[in-house]
Order: structure tokens, then sequence, then C-alpha cells
């Protein structure tokens, strides 16, 4: 059971994972990273503030958009808030122009090795094998 009511406080490990769509080792790893801190509980276990549900969350929108851990340590202000509705901030908005910067290399070097095999496979098979574009 999800104990995500206002005022109840506190929630486990596996309720925050079930309630954010990520996974227990995840979070241990954005904790790990210094983007969500945790108290332990008399029996030893992770347990974190109610608030963290919308941090996580956060913090999962921007990874999904391409940034890192690392890249999301710049926002660390504004994950309690609605970070996608929020006008970015100027250093938010350099670490995401400066990871688009990155990701566009990367693309750029995998499509030229892409190119590369191909030429070699037609070259070397006459023609006869067409690699799928």
């Amino acid at each position: 059971m999800i104990r995500l009511v206002p005022g109840v406080g506190r929630v486990r490990i596996g309720e925050l994972a079930t309630a954010t769509g990520t996974t227990a080792r995840a979070l241990r790893h954005y904790e790990q990273a210094g983007l969500i801190s945790s108290e332990r509980a008399a029996n030893g276990y992770r347990v974190y503030d109610e608030t963290a549900v919308v941090r996580v969350r956060n913090i999962r929108y921007l990874l999904a958009a391409g940034l890192t851990l690392e890249d999301v340590q710049v926002f660390l202000p504004c994950l309690d808030g609605d970070v996608a509705a929020a006008p970015p901030s100027g250093k938010g908005l350099r670490v995401a122009l400066d990871r688009l910067a990155v990701l566009n290399e990367r693309i750029a070097a995998q499509t030229e090795a892409r190119d590369r095999l191909a030429a070699a496979l037609r070259e070397r098979t006459g023609g006869r094998v067409r690699p799928v574009a």
C-alpha cells in the first residue's frame, strides 16, 4: 500500500519506487548522486519524505530528456517544483545546450561509422548485399 496522503510524512523505498515508476536500485543511485536523501528507520530501512515523489519524477523527466545525473545536479534548486513548466535558468539552459551538443556529436560519429560500414559491405559484396538504412 502506497502511503502518499499529505501529512503521512514518510514512504519506504519500495513505495517510492512504485509511486514514481522506477526501481529501488535507481533510487539508491539518485541518493548516491546527492539528488535525493533518506533517513533510516529503526529497522534500517530507507525512508523518504513524501515530497521525494515530485523530486524523483522530475529527475526521471530530466533523464528522459537526455540529461545525465551530473547534469541534473544543476537543477537541484527546482527539483521540488514543476520542472517541465518552469522557465529554464541561464545555467540550466547552458547545461541542456551543452548536452545537446554532445548528443549531436555522438550521432554524427555513429552516422559516419554506419556509412563507412555500409560502403565497405557494398564494396566487398559487389553491391549484392544491401545494408538496411
